[in-house]
């Protein structure tokens, strides 16, 4: 498909002019780019943004696998806001939006670069809300703790587009699938959160106990994942209707609203596929997804 024909078909019935910026971003990207694909990513402590872990480790690895993409964009459980917003400065603060851990944590500071352009681009392409560009965010941990070690040397620009939580899980899956085109032009996209996750009844006595989870918090896990496999996504937006150990795997959307922005994304012959799939404390498991 020629350029131009690429770009009229993106989102039907968008003008040109809307879609000027995405044109722009992509107009010296060959027409054969590779497809990325997307991934869900059980982020859990802040701790795994600094340590050599099983969890860590994997993260790592697909930063080697995946190819190289021109921009990250991350959906993270901790940026919620009212109205959705994306990060559109140069260069982006690393935000430590947490308590209670060794210095070592506050000391890390992850310099990649921001993109602008980029997030004027995407933008344009969510016709279903208005998006704020946001010039005072930056990476928070669910971003920062993941990317540095997919991408050590932070040489691919990192963006943000924010949760806002006054929406139900339908609008977020819907406004997800207004960013196919992203994945076609080198942007990696990445829900990070964590599909079971209940601060409120972590195990704190059992943390260093390999795979300890209560029953409900298995049960959970391994639903989503059947629900996920078959593709019933439907289920998975109605999580409220799959019972008592969905409400305690999701006593906030926070977490698991970014899983949404991963299925939403999913196209004909996308291969699924899981990774780090452990529960961690009793509560929360850590199980991600890659999808294409």
């Amino acid at each position: 498909m020629k350029r131009l024909e690429f770009s009229k078909t993106l989102i039907g019935g968008a003008t040109m002019a809307s879609l000027q910026p995405f044109y722009n971003w992509t107009k010296e990207l060959s027409e054969e780019d590779t497809k990325l694909p997307v991934l869900f990513i059980g982020h859990g402590s802040p701790m795994n943004g600094i340590e050599d872990n099983e969890f860590s480790r994997t993260w790592t690895k697909f930063g080697k696998e995946i190819p190289k993409p021109k921009a990250v964009l991350v959906i993270s459980a901790h940026w919620l806001t009212n109205g959705t917003r994306i990060t559109s400065m140069e260069n982006p603060k690393t935000i430590h939006d947490f308590g209670g851990f060794p210095q070592e944590l506050f000391n890390v500071q992850y310099p990649a670069k921001g993109s602008p352009e980029l997030a004027k681009a995407t933008s344009e392409l969510i016709t279903s809300t208005h998006v704020g560009l946001d010039h005072n965010w930056g990476l928070d941990h669910g971003t920062w703790t993941v990317v540095r070690h997919m991408y050590p040397n932070a040489d691919i620009p990192v963006l943000q587009l924010s949760i806002d939580f006054s929406k139900p899980a339908q609008y977020h899956y819907d406004l997800a699938k207004q960013l196919s085109s992203l994945r076609k032009k080198g942007v990696l996209i990445i829900g990070s959160g964590n599909m079971v996750h209940n601060l409120g009844m972590v195990a704190w006595d059992k943390l260093n106990e390999p795979e300890y989870g209560f029953d409900w918090a298995i049960e959970m896990n391994a639903i989503f994942k059947d629900k996920i496999s078959s593709g019933d996504f439907k289920s998975l937006i109605d999580y409220e209707k799959l019972g008592s150990a969905a409400k305690l795997a999701i006593p906030t959307t926070d977490h698991y609203y970014p899983l949404l922005y991963n299925i939403a994304l999913q196209e004909k012959n996308d291969a699924i596929s899981f990774f780090n799939d452990k529960p961690v404390g009793g509560s929360l498991t850590m199980t991600s997804v890659k999808i294409g």
